[in-house]
């Protein structure tokens, strides 16, 4: 009997899909958490296989690159002087950090690494650091010190100079979890690490992802939750950064683990949190770090010259919510206005 060979490939590619729609898993919202960079992650993904170890190759891939605290990172051999050659890791973060160090007028600078380990290392019973010991040390401060070019190479004006990415590691962090879960087919998903936020799609009840705020409640020992303000986010990054937590207080001075690149100091202010939502989480998280450093004023005069020339009525790519205290202690808050709301 003569067999129609265009009919057996027919019937068996039929088989073929037949097997692959029985034992391919459904969709369904799955969770993984852990603990990566001193901090934790939670990531809520819909997916029909388990990505969860994808997720500990993307966080070790960054350490693996960007880690201060990781001797064998290629950040740590940069600022050991043992290599001057960027991964494309580095290089991503570096050439980043140089944008937004320009945008916020040197508000957002990553040299400050031996500014925080001298504030760091003052305990509670020891006096603060001298206009001496900050003056030097910001010799090695300084973004503008710090120079990449095609090949990846840095170059440093000083070898002393160092970097540290951490207000930017976690926010970039967020991004690659992201793209990795949406190279793998998956279009709904939250990721979180430490606070910094991406989110696409939708929640598991078919809803925009929802995000709250923390309200700026002063606790040193142990975290408090209360929320402050909640957010809808449609396929956006969300970063928080404040002084309330992770401070000390020092001859009756707070000191907060925010530096002021531009004078070495502890930043002191009245804004409490910045919130910064964005299109992607490494500009949210390092935006919100910068925006802590400038204070209240100049936070605001920031978020409003980002809507200042966008036509009335459109959505500003970046939006920025601000939580302070008047002279009396009482708190407030302040949100970048549309643009149909600014005064021309």
């Amino acid at each position: 009997m003569k067999i129609n060979r265009r009919y057996v490939a027919i019937v068996i590619a039929a088989i073929a899909a037949l097997l692959i729609i029985i034992t391919r898993q459904p969709k369904e919202y799955r969770t993984a958490s852990g603990v990566v960079w001193h901090t934790t992650y939670n990531i809520t993904y819909e997916s029909d296989k388990n990505l969860d170890d994808s997720i500990i190759v993307v966080t070790n891939k960054i350490d693996y690159s960007a880690s201060m605290y990781n001797p064998a990172s290629v950040l740590s051999q940069i600022n050991s002087n043992s290599t001057d050659i960027a991964d494309t890791t580095v290089a991503l973060l570096l050439r980043t950090s140089k944008r937004i160090h320009q945008t916020t007028g040197g508000a957002f600078d990553p040299t400050v690494a031996p500014l925080i380990r001298l504030w760091r290392t003052q305990d509670n019973n020891a006096p603060l650091p001298d206009n001496s010991q900050i003056d030097s040390v910001m010799q090695f401060v300084g973004l503008d010190k710090v120079r990449i070019d095609s090949n990846n190479r840095i170059h440093k004006d000083d070898n002393r100079i160092q970097i540290d990415f951490s207000a930017i590691a976690k926010g970039h962090g967020c991004d690659e979890v992201a793209r990795m879960l949406a190279r793998n087919g998956v279009e709904n998903y939250l990721v979180e690490i430490g606070g910094e936020i991406v989110a696409h799609g939708r929640n598991p009840h078919g809803k925009p992802w929802i995000v709250s705020v923390d309200a700026p409640i002063e606790e040193n020992v142990e975290v408090t939750h209360a929320s402050s303000k909640i957010y809808e986010l449609h396929n956006q990054a969300m970063a928080t950064s404040g002084n309330y937590r992770n401070y000390k207080v020092v001859d009756g001075q707070k000191v907060t683990h925010i530096i002021d690149p531009k004078t070495g100091h502890s930043a002191q202010s009245n804004l409490l949190s910045v919130t910064v939502i964005a299109p992607t989480c490494i500009e949210a998280d390092a935006y919100a770090t910068a925006l802590m450093a400038m204070g209240l004023e100049n936070a605001r005069k920031f978020a409003l010259s980002v809507t200042a020339l966008l036509p009335r009525g459109s959505e500003p790519k970046i939006k920025i919510f601000l939580i302070f205290v008047d002279e009396n202690g009482n708190m407030h808050s302040w949100e970048t206005p549309k643009p149909a709301n600014l005064a021309r």
